[in-house]
């Protein structure tokens, strides 16, 4: 059967007029926007805070050594000052007079310690009807400072001046630098050995050598070593106890005059800043002028003052 004319154009329009509609679709379908994001429900968790915060934890760490070294450092910190005084009087047939009195200061700040001491014993006597004479009569005074090093170690540098009416000594001068190794260091116990060099100068009364008849020179030097060891301890809450043996070896004028000095003490406390302390001290020398005895020793009892 032959094709209707119209068949061609018709099927042109229809695809001519359906390129118009799909055309004009797509328009809708291409330039529709995009799909909303979907929304993710919140959790009910609460935030979990970061385990480390970076620089600012190693800065407090930090803090925290250089806090623990300083206070390393203040540990032995200490201030410790007192006074001391005691007395003896006696009348009728034996009339005596005897007095003694003393400080003591210690003040340690990080490295730096300073120390200083003084003593003094004075005593007069006689019979009844007879004149009372002098029968003790001595000072002795201490100043010192201490630089440590290294934990148990210090540098040292000490003064000390002494006189002794009965030992012929207008006064005695020591100058004494040297090193100090603490084999204990708390605030409770110290033990402590020292050696050092030592200048000494004299000053002799020129009673005592007009009445020994020595030829000696009225002020003379010596050049001496120096070996200390002290120890203290604060047996209990109230209860302290000290002690020091001290040798003097003479190098420059002869290697056969030497020294020694030995010093004892006990104090209990009664009170929050009163005690009572019994002291012991020896000083021994084996050339002194020819009337003087080689060895004097004091035993005392004192009421002390702590003041700090």
């Amino acid at each position: 059967m032959p094709r209707s004319p119209r068949t061609a154009p018709s099927l042109v329009a229809l695809l001519a007029g359906g390129a118009l509609v799909v055309g004009s679709l797509p328009t809708l379908a291409l330039a529709a926007d995009p799909p909303p994001p979907v929304a993710v429900p919140k959790g009910t968790a609460p935030a979990v805070a970061p385990a480390t915060k970076g620089a600012t934890d190693v800065a407090a760490a930090d803090t925290f050594a250089a806090a623990t070294k300083a206070a390393d450092k203040t540990a032995k910190d200490a201030t410790e000052a007192s006074i001391s005084a005691g007395g003896l009087f006696t009348s009728g047939n034996a009339r005596t007079i005897a007095l003694t009195a003393g400080g003591k200061l210690r003040l340690r700040r990080k490295e730096h310690q300073l120390g200083a001491s003084f003593f003094g014993n004075y005593a007069r006597a006689g019979k009844k009807g007879e004149t009372v004479t002098d029968t003790v009569a001595n000072l002795q005074g201490l100043l010192r400072y201490d630089y440590f090093f290294a934990d148990r170690f210090a540098a040292f540098f000490q003064s000390t001046g002494r006189h002794d009416k009965f030992q012929g000594l207008d006064f005695r001068l020591t100058i004494d630098p040297g090193v100090a190794a603490y084999l204990i260091d708390t605030k409770k116990q110290r033990a402590w050995v020292e050696g050092g060099l030592q200048v000494q100068l004299d000053l002799r009364s020129p009673e005592a050598l007009a009445t020994s008849g020595a030829t000696l020179k009225q002020r003379q030097a010596f050049f001496n070593a120096r070996l200390y060891a002290g120890y203290e301890n604060q047996l209990y809450e109230g209860v302290s106890f000290v002690s020091g043996v001290e040798y003097i070896q003479n190098l420059h004028d002869t290697v056969s005059r030497y020294r020694l000095n030995v010093d004892v003490g006990l104090k209990a406390k009664v009170s929050d800043k009163l005690a009572v302390a019994t002291a012991y001290s020896m000083r021994y020398e084996n050339q002194p002028l020819p009337t003087v005895e080689k060895a004097d020793s004091i035993a005392s009892v004192n009421l002390v003052y702590n003041l700090f």
